[in-house]
């Protein structure tokens, strides 16, 4: 390339700081075609054509640079918002030659061709997004729901307090055939398998789901009804396949289905044939698709209201074991109490009379006591101005003022346990109920 005279260097100067000048440009592009740098002046001219696209003094230009048969300017048209193909950005350092065409082989001024010459001068204005791609190889990137699947944690059933006889028929069910594989071959134990968790709110059966989980070793996977019920047809069925596909890839993995009354609901109480449809496809995936398609796969669900969770799905195969979660025993109570005063400020606290006092409250009751006490102490010590530890009367005199929150599902439990029993199916239910005289 020549090198540029002071004007030509002086005008490029000034095209730089002010690059929307079309006229000052232009006189820049003159410059250079009569310096015989035309490929220079080309460039020029799609930059000045770039921000007026209707310009007939650039056009004139470009079509003499590029050594063009000259045509009558047209009028000039007022400017078009540019686009893709006719807007370059940067000029390139390096220009190619553009090959001159005899004025006898065509009757006008193509500008299609002369755009497509001059296309590679100066990249495009605007660039196309690429469509985002998915990690499975599909096409939608909508259509893919990322499931949090959580790793095994240091969450055990020995950190249940007490509820021995939960953790028997936990072990029956899942533990026992894991631990000992040579058993489970022999008795032809498969490792597929359903529990159904039911019981008053507020008793941990969430807290005893991730304990399996950690027992087992296995991923967790928590799914509730905000995870599959979506406005569109199909959209919920599809979530729930794909749910138990992340389980079954992630296997072994237990599915955690948090207020099955909400995701498996009687059919015939329901109106809404969507509703239908996502039970019908909960009733597919815990078959599997074929056989062994569930293999350590671990469905656990908990509900309030089993009395309100279709049949079919309590059928054998599915999920065939009932477990009742009552509230603490004195044991879980002594532990729970233990966990929720462990960074509290306290002093003389006898668990097992506390224990004692709190009888027929849930979990969640207890974790209100205590919050209740520490409220106590600390009104108090901003009454007096002296701090003070939280001690047994503060907790005592929260205890009586808490109703146990289980009292009305007790009340809903009894009628379903004494007129609705059919198979035996609330037997532990009754049970308790006549041991603690509710019945």
């Amino acid at each position: 390339m020549p090198e540029d005279s002071p004007l030509i260097h002086s005008l490029r100067t000034a095209v730089a700081a002010a690059p929307a000048d079309v006229p000052l440009r232009l006189h820049l592009a003159e410059l250079l075609l009569s310096e015989g740098q035309s490929e220079a002046a080309v460039t020029e001219a799609a930059v000045a054509l770039q921000h007026a696209p209707g310009d007939a003094q650039a056009r004139q230009l470009m079509a003499r640079a590029m050594g063009l048969p000259q045509q009558p300017a047209p009028p000039e048209q007022p400017a078009q918002p540019a686009t893709v193909e006719q807007v370059p950005q940067q000029p390139s350092p390096s220009v190619p030659s553009v090959p001159s065409v005899p004025a006898g082989q065509r009757s006008g001024f193509d500008w299609n061709a002369a755009e497509e010459q001059v296309g590679d001068v100066v990249p495009p204005r605007f660039v196309e997004a690429e469509a985002p791609v998915r990690a499975d190889g599909g096409d939608d990137p909508g259509d893919a729901e990322a499931w949090d699947v959580e790793r095994p944690g240091g969450l055990r059933l020995a950190d249940v307090g007490g509820m021995q006889e939960v953790k028997d028929r936990l072990e029956a069910a899942f533990l026992a055939p894991l631990r000992n594989p040579e058993l489970q071959k022999l008795y032809g134990k498969s490792l597929r398998g359903g529990l159904l968790l039911y019981g008053p709110p507020g008793c941990g059966k969430t807290f005893i789901a991730r304990a399996v989980a950690g027992e087992l070793g296995a991923s967790f996977l928590s799914v509730s009804v905000s995870d599959v019920l979506d406005m569109w047809t199909g959209n919920s069925e599809r979530n729930m396949h794909e749910i138990f596909q992340t389980a079954r890839r992630q296997a072994p993995c237990v599915v955690f289905l948090d207020e099955l009354d909400a995701l498996g609901a009687k059919r015939s109480r329901t109106l809404h044939g969507g509703m239908r449809n996502t039970v019908n496809q909960l009733l597919t995936e815990l078959d599997g698709i074929d056989s062994g398609a569930n293999e350590g796969v671990f469905v656990l669900a908990a509900t309030n209201v089993p009395w309100d969770v279709d049949n079919a799905l309590r059928r054998p195969g599915r999920l065939d074991r009932t477990l009742l979660v009552l509230p603490p025993d004195a044991p879980a109570r002594e532990a729970i109490l233990r966990y929720h005063l462990r960074d509290r400020p306290i002093e003389s606290i006898d668990l097992g009379k506390l224990a004692k006092a709190t009888d027929g409250l849930s979990g969640a009751d207890l974790a209100h006591v205590c919050e209740a006490a520490a409220e106590r102490a600390l009104l108090d010590s901003a009454r007096s101005g002296t701090v003070r530890m939280i001690g047994m009367k503060d907790l005592l005199g929260a205890a009586k003022e808490v109703v146990p929150s289980t009292e009305p599902w007790f009340a809903a439990a009894r009628n379903v346990a004494m007129f609705a029993n059919e198979g035996g199916m609330y037997d532990d239910l009754i049970g308790y109920l006549k041991k603690r005289r509710k019945l």
